[in-house]
């Protein structure tokens, strides 16, 4: 197959940032995705009904000219997040989703809540709303190896949690493991995951031989090649419960190339060619369009898009950086490589 048209996606899981890196890495985004669930982690972080209007106000503002783009907003749970400001998101025509960070877990996750088994009244009320539940699936805990925790997540809070609020919707974000694969099916129908397009790509080796790469360096980090054969299985099988979530996490390279480097991988330049060649791998490009199109818009009660976008088998070359203000650089996945597939909006 060398051409294939499919709906337009959507990407259930996108970091955006603010300011100059908003202005460099929203365009990429709205070209190829008609909708895109917008992270709330900015410093300060996103926590309120009246904060996330305001953010999408900038985000439309950064979306180029004729290009037509929804951001679906979410909040940023903490501790002190009230129920009634729960209630407020669930209105709201433009929130979708509250994001929940163990806090410490990834980037600008420090307010994030220290115990998530301890804020039932909040879960309660996003279990009568119906507002999903958005959860980077990490024990936040140095005994536990890091390659580990997402299994440990599931084992510790997500089994006791689900046990008290079984009618949660609950979306485990960027899974990584065959554990979580494993777990999300065998969870009723309120209960979904996202995949990443270089967790379908990469194992850990890409990260680590011949040196430390750290534009591969993400959170949930890689994982061996069992688990990403895992990942593969479940993203190309079809089944609703999983759906595409890009996790593109754009740094400036003084902060990606840096001794102590930002976790997060830039791939919404070519998100869909990125899965495109996954799915090719495993020769199921007849299945792309259920994953990046049609599971999460059924999953968060949406309709699937009308446009189209067409994926050619054409060399596309990566550049080597994106400009990031006056004098920043922003470094894409797979810079200065060439990519085996082209999309473009159907007109």
């Amino acid at each position: 197959m060398n051409e294939l048209v499919i709906r337009q996606p959507d990407d259930w899981h996108v970091h955006l940032r603010d300011g100059a890196m908003l202005a460099a890495a929203a365009p990429f985004t709205a070209r190829q995705c008609a909708r895109a669930i917008v992270m709330p982690n900015l410093v300060p972080p996103v926590t309120t009904v009246a904060d996330a209007l305001a953010y999408r106000d900038r985000i439309l503002a950064a979306v180029p000219a004729g290009v037509s783009f929804e951001p679906l907003m979410t909040l940023y749970l903490t501790e002190q997040t009230s129920v009634a400001q729960l209630a407020a998101a669930a209105a709201s025509p433009y929130i979708h989703a509250v994001k929940l960070y163990p806090a410490g877990a990834t980037t600008n996750s420090d307010r994030g809540v220290r115990d998530p088994l301890s804020i039932d009244p909040l879960l309660a009320e996003l279990e009568r709303s119906g507002l999903p539940l958005l959860v980077h699936g990490e024990v936040v805990d140095s005994a536990v190896d890091i390659f580990d925790r997402e299994a440990q997540f599931i084992e510790r809070v997500l089994k006791p949690l689900l046990a008290r609020f079984p009618k949660l919707k609950l979306v485990m974000e960027h899974i990584t493991t065959k554990d979580a694969v494993e777990f999300v099916l065998s969870q009723p129908d309120n209960v979904a995951a996202t995949i990443t397009a270089h967790h379908l790509l990469y194992n850990r080796n890409a990260l680590l031989v011949g040196g430390v790469h750290p534009h591969y360096y993400c959170l949930p980090v890689l994982k061996r090649e069992s688990h990403r054969q895992a990942l593969l299985v479940a993203a190309t099988s079809g089944h609703p419960k999983f759906f595409m979530g890009t996790d593109s996490a754009p740094h400036t390279q003084a902060n990606k190339e840096s001794a102590c480097g930002c976790a997060g991988a830039f791939t919404a330049h070519a998100a869909l060619e990125l899965y495109a060649e996954a799915f090719d791998q495993v020769g199921q490009l007849a299945r792309l369009e259920a994953f990046t199109s049609l599971n999460g818009p059924r999953f968060y009660g949406l309709a699937p898009n009308e446009a189209r976008i067409k994926l050619t088998r054409r060399a596309q070359a990566v550049p080597l950086f994106i400009p990031v203000g006056e004098s920043e650089r922003l470094i894409p996945l797979r810079a200065g490589e060439t990519l085996a597939w082209q999309a473009q909006l159907v007109p």
